[in-house]
């Protein structure tokens, strides 16, 4: 039960190729070709790029402002 016989895989495989097509299948499967390797020649290109000098670190002045601590309603339920 666990595995099927020749007969199995060859009905199978004709009903896919009805379904789809030769011409679908092989385009599919070009597609897929197209994509493993333009995948492969990302990976290659981020491991040749030299490394480059990173942007200099942007801080951000945590100071309180004027306008900020003059308001004394903020969180207040005033009407």
């Amino acid at each position: 039960m666990g595995s099927f016989s020749i007969w199995h895989w060859i009905v199978v495989i004709g009903v896919v190729l009805l379904l789809f097509g030769r011409g679908k299948i092989s385009d599919l499967m070009g597609d897929v070709a197209q994509g493993i390797k333009a995948f492969k020649k990302g990976m290659t290109d981020d491991e040749v790029k030299p490394a480059e000098k990173p942007e200099p670190v942007k801080t951000i002045d945590n100071s309180p402002s004027a306008t900020t601590s003059s308001r004394s309603d903020v969180g207040s339920k005033a009407v």
